[in-house]
């Protein structure tokens, strides 16, 4: 397999199936498979109606054989954009060839191209392919950050309780 005959095309409404297939195959090589409640009409409705993502294939003999799902968030401290990469996937039969490096290549001037401050994304810490990978292309890891979720019947819940109160509530710095 030879990289130079990688391309790349951004997907269309019609390519929600395949992006749906790629993100349980990645699901499944990172073993959270059960986790995905994602299908076709939300995609659809989150990627193409609402805009809240982009999907960028690589495309090699006429086959997407990769993909990466990003979209834009926001540095206060650098007063613009960055690109935050949510998930990036080469299938199994492609990997070792140089097509993720291509893809994060082509994610990193799309990200200059828009005036982007950064392009970052998390790593699962048992992931030691992908964090060696990532630190071959001079990826830095934030060790002084801890990632905060809150979701589900939580963030429900949470949600629920703003409405209760009109004084916001005292916190430290926020």
């Amino acid at each position: 397999m030879n990289v130079t005959t990688l391309t790349f095309r951004f997907a269309e409404r019609k390519d929600t199936a395949l992006i749906l297939r790629f993100i349980r195959d990645l699901a499944r090589y990172e073993k959270m498979e059960d986790q995905v409640e994602a299908t076709e009409d939300l995609l659809e409705e989150w990627i193409f109606d609402k805009q809240k993502a982009e999907v960028l294939f690589a495309v090699t003999d006429g086959k997407e054989i990769g993909f990466a799902l990003f979209f834009h968030n926001f540095s206060t401290f650098l007063g613009r954009a960055g690109i935050y990469l949510e998930d990036l996937y080469v299938m199994p039969e492609y990997r070792g060839h140089g097509y993720g490096k291509s893809i994060l290549q082509k994610l990193a001037a799309i990200a200059v191209e828009r005036g982007c401050g950064r392009l970052e994304w998390w790593c699962l810490d048992w992931n030691k392919p992908s964090i060696d990978f990532y630190l071959s292309l001079g990826a830095e890891p934030m060790e002084d950050w801890t990632v905060y979720r809150i979701a589900g019947s939580t963030l429900t819940k949470l949600a629920g309780q703003s409405k209760k109160t009109d004084t916001p509530q005292k916190t430290d710095g926020i």
